[in-house]
């Protein structure tokens, strides 16, 4: 029975002995009555304290004797900078940690003459088995997990100790935690070279197997463009025709030639000189058709617009395989600093 137990037992006892005075006095009991009564009030108290005793069965030990025993002695020892190999090979972890252990009861397998090792083996095994299960870019994470891991008092395996580790840190080194933050940038950047590649290679095929893929898809997303310029788009026919031709390297079909606009080559000139038809008259090719369309679309040489489309347009041929017509455009409207024509340094004038 506890503490409290008794004190409510003692407690209603002597508030039953008052009530009991009470009623005898005001009723007149006999002289038995109140022999009986004192019997109860003594007697019920007495057998309550003895059955809950028989139950409770042997005494505990004492409060005193718990707090003066003598507290289990543990030892302690830091280790610094173990390397712990982590799932990429040849990046391991530093492992810094405070080992702290207690000797266990002897178990007949020898006396340990080395505790310290025994415990430094037993953390670094438990460690190693997380880390080289988690990749390096993640130290601080596994940091906080082994924390979690080694702060638990466990036997080592041959139950001579209790063993456990706390103020862990876990680190790369400096050249290593470069190399992976070099490795992250370049990942990261090729995400985004990737995604700008396969966004350049959607809108070639796009302007190639959709837009210009002949002169009525033309001008199907010309007037999506341009709802409202009907009559603009019927007077471009012939330089959408000529668009669609030369990315396709081909020739503009015969109902559409009266609609081409004139080359200014073959413009009337009022000044020039009467001459005689050339005897022979070059079929005109995908590059002819290309500058007639620049012509029409008021692109004088120099302007650096058709620079600009001429590359768009030999992109979206050398994905026909048509690398001949492609480099024809880029020679013709795009040139490189090699062929910009330059002074000869060696055409000087003989003296006289």
């Amino acid at each position: 029975m506890t503490t409290g137990c008794k004190t409510t037992t003692v407690f209603l006892t002597v508030l039953c002995a008052l009530l009991s005075t009470i009623l005898g006095l005001t009723q007149q009991w006999p002289t038995w009555a109140w022999a009986a009564l004192v019997v109860l009030l003594f007697g019920v108290p007495t057998a309550a304290f003895r059955i809950a005793a028989s139950r409770r069965g042997a005494v505990p030990i004492d409060f005193e004797e718990q707090r003066t025993a003598v507290p289990i002695e543990r030892s302690e020892h830091r280790v610094s900078s173990v390397a712990l190999p982590s799932q990429w090979a040849d990046y391991d972890f530093l492992f810094s940690a405070t080992v702290r252990w207690f000797p266990l009861e002897a178990n007949g397998e020898g006396v340990v003459v080395s505790p310290v090792g025994l415990a430094i083996e037993t953390v670094l095994d438990r460690a190693r088995a997380i880390t080289e299960l988690r990749e390096p870019g993640r130290a601080s994470l596994v940091q906080h997990e082994l924390s979690g891991a080694l702060g638990r008092l466990r036997p080592d395996r041959a139950g001579h100790l209790q063993v456990m580790a706390e103020d862990i840190t876990l680190t790369l080194r400096e050249h290593d935690q470069e190399r992976l933050d070099k490795l992250s940038e370049v990942r990261k950047d090729k995400a985004v070279w990737e995604h700008q590649r396969k966004y350049e290679q959607s809108r070639r095929e796009y302007l190639g197997n959709d837009v210009l893929k002949d002169t009525g898809s033309a001008v199907v997303w010309w007037l999506a463009k341009n709802d409202e310029q009907v009559d603009k788009a019927v007077g471009d026919l012939g330089l959408l025709a000529q668009l669609t031709s030369a990315a396709n390297d081909t020739d503009v079909p015969d109902r559409l030639r009266d609609l081409l606009p004139q080359p200014r080559s073959e413009r009337p000139d009022l000044n020039a000189v009467d001459t005689p038809p050339a005897s022979f008259e070059r079929e005109p090719t995908a590059a002819d058709h290309f500058e007639g369309f620049l012509a029409g679309m008021g692109f004088a040489d120099g302007d650096v617009r058709r620079a600009m489309l001429a590359k768009q347009i030999a992109d979206i041929i050398k994905t026909q395989d048509r690398n001949e017509t492609a480099e024809e455009l880029l020679r013709r409207f795009d040139p490189p600093a090699s062929y910009a024509p330059a002074d000869d340094p060696t055409d000087e004038t003989p003296g006289l």
